[in-house]
Order: structure tokens, then sequence, then C-alpha cells
């Protein structure tokens, strides 16, 4: 059984000797990594890659039958508004980009439908949101 003979400074050292970790000098500096570094890190974790927006099967269907294509440009638009909606606590949300309409889950940053300006002047109601953002 090991004992604890009180040469130790601080919990670090205990658990570094007992983790099997070399220990750093009393006086050696921490590495400098701010709460907000960190933070970002978890909600990139969360989110996954913010600018990387996805498309249902649905999605991907009323792209084709509607013959709508973003440039890029667009996609960039209508990720940042993905992330604005995010940062809101929006969780299904309406994101216009020129005359387009996304409806998008944001916690899973993916489009469910989408239509452009010839779909929405049909169906211009639009339900099950908590949010819209224009990009």
């Amino acid at each position: 059984m090991n004992r604890l003979d009180g040469n130790f400074t601080s919990i670090e050292q205990i658990q570094n000797q007992y983790l099997g970790k070399i220990s750093k000098p009393a006086n050696q500096a921490k590495d400098a990594t701010s709460f907000k570094d960190v933070l970002s890190g978890k909600m990139e974790d969360v989110i996954g890659n913010t600018s990387e927006v996805k498309f249902s099967k649905h999605a991907a269907n009323r792209l084709m039958e509607r013959s709508i294509s973003l440039s890029p440009e667009q996609s960039e638009r209508l990720s940042n508004g993905i992330q604005m909606a995010y940062e809101k606590g929006i969780n299904d949300s309406l994101v216009m980009v020129d005359k387009m309409a996304f409806i998008v889950n944001v916690p899973s940053h993916t489009v469910v439908t989408a239509m452009d300006e010839n779909s929405t002047t049909e169906h211009n109601v639009f339900t099950n949101i908590d949010g819209a953002v224009i990009a």
C-alpha cells in the first residue's frame, strides 16, 4: 500500500505521481488557455464543423425539383445564417438568402426543405419554426 508522506505541495503532484505523469515544478507557468478558447472548442464539438451545412433527403429533392442552386457566396451566407440562429438559441429556423427560403434544423446544421421565389408565392406560410434569419 502506498503512503502519503506529506512532501506534496499540490493535489496535481499527487495525481501526477499516481497517474504516472511527470510533475511540473511549482514555479513553471501553466499553459495559458482562455475560457473563451475552451468554450469555443466545446461549442464546435457540440455542433460540429460550423461551416458545414447538410441537406436532408427531402431538401435535396426540393433543390432538384425546383432547380435551386447556391453559389459559394450564398452557401457561405446560409452557413452564417445558421450560425447566427444557433447563437440566438433557435432550434428550427427560416433562413432567407436572397430570394430563397430554407427551413433549417439548427442544432444539426441540416436544411430540411428549400424554396425559391416561385415556390414561396404559392406557399408563404412557414410553420414549426422558432426564429427567422435574413442572411
